[in-house]
């Protein structure tokens, strides 16, 4: 095997330095399912793959230290179908959610897409193929 067999990423760990309000903003905000919730580490199933959650600090391997004060550490992209993407505008707002641009076409990507924050900083978007 090489690396380059490798044909799925499982799971994708986001570092928080606010864990409990990144933890409500994924199940209450977002509605994923919670799989396992512990004092430094939360998971959360999204189809196929894992969300997780783990707090900034020393972990198994690393100590990830402090992220520099206004920097998004990622972009996390979540497809939805093309009829819902509105709706999710609706809601996200409603919710109080900071939105960084509404619902657009992105022709070069043959997308529709809004974007927002989370409450680690992250931009989150979430598209549908037009």
């Amino acid at each position: 095997m090489s690396l380059g067999d490798i044909r799925n990423l499982d799971y994708t760990v986001l570092l928080c330095t606010k864990l409990q309000e990144t933890k409500a903003f994924y199940r209450d905000v977002m509605g994923f399912t919670l799989v396992r919730d512990g004092e430094r580490w939360v998971e959360f199933q999204v189809g196929a793959a894992v969300l997780a959650l783990k707090l900034r600090g020393p972990g198994l391997a690393w100590d990830d230290g402090p992220l520099p004060a206004g920097s998004a550490a990622l972009q996390l992209a979540f497809r939805v179908a093309p009829r819902l993407l509105d709706g999710c505008h609706d809601t996200l707002k409603a919710k109080g959610v900071e939105i960084l641009s509404p619902p657009r076409d992105i022709p070069a990507y043959h997308h529709r897409a809004l974007f927002f924050r989370d409450p680690e900083g992250n931009v989150v978007e979430l598209y549908a193929e037009v």
